[in-house]
């Protein structure tokens, strides 16, 4: 690649930001932002599957899969790799997303 301003400028903001995520105050913080915005996607998701009440076990279907996937995949691998910020992230998504599905349907029952 070329050397150009916007090449650099790039490099230098991801590196800042990669520097920045070290501290584990700032990885916790980001582990719990993708935590609650899975719940937001969860109450998202049952609330537009539930509108149209054909696609509930579609949606439920591609959730699962999906869902089971990742953790076969993020349970198999090596140690430092779940340590990353990005594997975090995402099974902290997963999980938020789940328990909210938990919830509404906790609620939905009773």
């Amino acid at each position: 690649m070329q050397n150009t301003r916007l090449n650099s400028l790039f490099d230098g903001t991801v590196s800042e930001l990669r520097q920045s995520l070290r501290n584990p105050w700032r990885r916790i913080s980001v582990v719990l932002i993708s935590f609650l915005l899975g719940n937001f996607v969860g109450t998202s998701i049952a609330t537009i599957a539930g509108q149209n009440a054909n696609l509930d076990v579609v949606v439920a279907a591609i959730l699962i899969v999906l869902t089971e996937l990742y953790s076969y995949f993020f349970y198999r691998i090596h140690d430092q790799m779940k340590r990353s910020l990005l594997a975090q992230g995402i099974n902290s998504f997963k999980i938020g997303m789940i328990y909210n599905l938990f919830v509404l349907a906790f609620t939905l029952g009773s």
